[in-house]
């Protein structure tokens, strides 16, 4: 499916709470609060010229965000800091004075942190990130998962402490939960979708992806003319496309959101003019992005800065993979898991159709820039899919940089 944007906000300006919260003024702010995570560094930002050769491009560059703070995932930068945020925040109120970054570790602002305990619902990638915030800082987290989130998701987010329940149904019913409970024992939560009443802390881990946005502007010779964003509830969509929108106004890319066939509620969304809840269906593959409702905030950004929303099946999410894992024309490899690759997916379905490379004016001139979302977060599941362990691939692409 191919919907060019037609809504009645389509090109209207951003809503001034997200130009605060996704604004350059932000983003300086979270690269200010990264340079005191001692696992800090830009994510590689990959040129693959044989690819972009290949598909009749100008150029392809994809950040890589396999590398982000140790959690192989551009969720780290999210959760993560929305929680230290939040602790900072209550320590200020406690102790009647603005608390800075620079005071994490003091004794006063872990005392405050001890106290508080952090949750949220996740397929795996946000809830390793709330996890390790609350790790950093002291407090608790207590991490709610569906039945389909994997073992091997599970282990990695309770290595950093965390508290594991499980919830029986999908995402959506996990998200419902973690509410419930939360509202009960007075639980701070961490949300990476939002919904009537809740929309601030939802806007915090957004504005943490800015910073991917500013690290990739930074690098790029010349500016991206289409951007393909991959799209769970919205959130890392609706970051990107807001940022792009207030850093570069009218000169902005041509930004297209790519979902899930199997769990389109973006694309659904912008059929209906409003912001949908689907039925639940058949999993996908892509189970970083199988979310049937989208969040509010970002469908409020995206139905004015997305340009055009798609869908990808699920055998195109695995072509891409594995076309990323084993580069041709000397490109070099990159790990991309069942959700990283999916903007690629859609890149090279777009490409493929006439109508829609002439509506989003794609052609031998276009500059795309992509994201890979995640590594390989579940290895087992990434070989049954490749073919071959992340490990080797990881060992040819460091074979390609010498």
């Amino acid at each position: 499916m191919f919907l060019p944007n037609i809504l009645a906000d389509y090109k209207s300006h951003l809503d001034p709470r997200d130009v605060e919260t996704l604004g350059k003024d932000a983003a300086r702010e979270v690269e200010r609060h990264l340079t005191y995570r001692e696992d800090n560094a830009a994510t590689p930002l990959v040129t693959l010229p044989g690819l972009a050769a290949a598909l009749g491009v100008s150029s392809i560059h994809m950040k890589d965000e396999g590398f982000r703070l140790g959690l192989g995932s551009f969720k780290a930068l999210g959760g993560c800091y929305a929680v230290i945020r939040l602790v900072l925040e209550e320590a200020s109120k406690r102790l009647s004075r603005h608390v800075d970054i620079s005071e994490l570790h003091t004794p006063d602002v872990k005392a405050v942190a001890s106290t508080m305990t952090f949750t949220c619902a996740t397929d795996g990638n946000h809830g390793r990130s709330v996890a390790q915030g609350a790790k950093i800082v002291g407090a608790r987290a207590a991490i709610f998962v569906h039945a389909l989130v994997s073992d091997e998701r599970v282990a990695a987010i309770s290595r950093f402490g965390a508290d594991m329940i499980r919830v029986e149904g999908s995402y959506d019913d996990s998200v419902r939960e973690a509410a419930r409970v939360a509202g009960e024992q007075n639980w701070t939560i961490v949300s990476d979708t939002s919904w009537p009443g809740y929309e601030r802390i939802p806007g915090l881990v957004m504005q943490g992806y800015t910073v991917l946005v500013r690290e990739a502007l930074r690098e790029l010779s010349e500016p991206p003319t289409h951007v393909f964003v991959q799209s769970g509830v919205g959130g890392i969509a609706a970051a990107v496309a807001g940022h792009l929108s207030i850093a570069m106004g009218l000169d902005r890319p041509i930004f297209i959101v790519v979902d899930p066939q199997r769990a389109a509620c973006i694309v659904e969304s912008a059929r209906a003019g409003h912001p949908v809840v689907l039925p639940h269906g058949e999993p996908t593959v892509m189970a970083m992005l199988e979310c049937y409702e989208p969040s509010l905030v970002a469908w409020r950004i995206l139905s004015r800065a997305a340009d055009a929303f798609m869908t990808v099946d699920e055998q195109d999410a695995i072509d891409a993979m594995r076309r990323l894992a084993r580069p041709a024309f000397g490109d070099r490899a990159i790990v991309a898991g069942e959700s990283g690759g999916v903007g690629l997916a859609g890149l090279i379905k777009a490409l493929a159709d006439q109508d829609i490379k002439q509506t989003l004016e794609l052609g031998d001139g276009s500059r795309i820039l992509l994201i890979n979302t995640e590594g390989a977060t579940d290895p087992v599941r990434y070989e049954e899919l490749v073919g071959e362990p992340p490990a080797s691939v990881l060992a040819r692409a460091a074979e390609a940089k010498v």
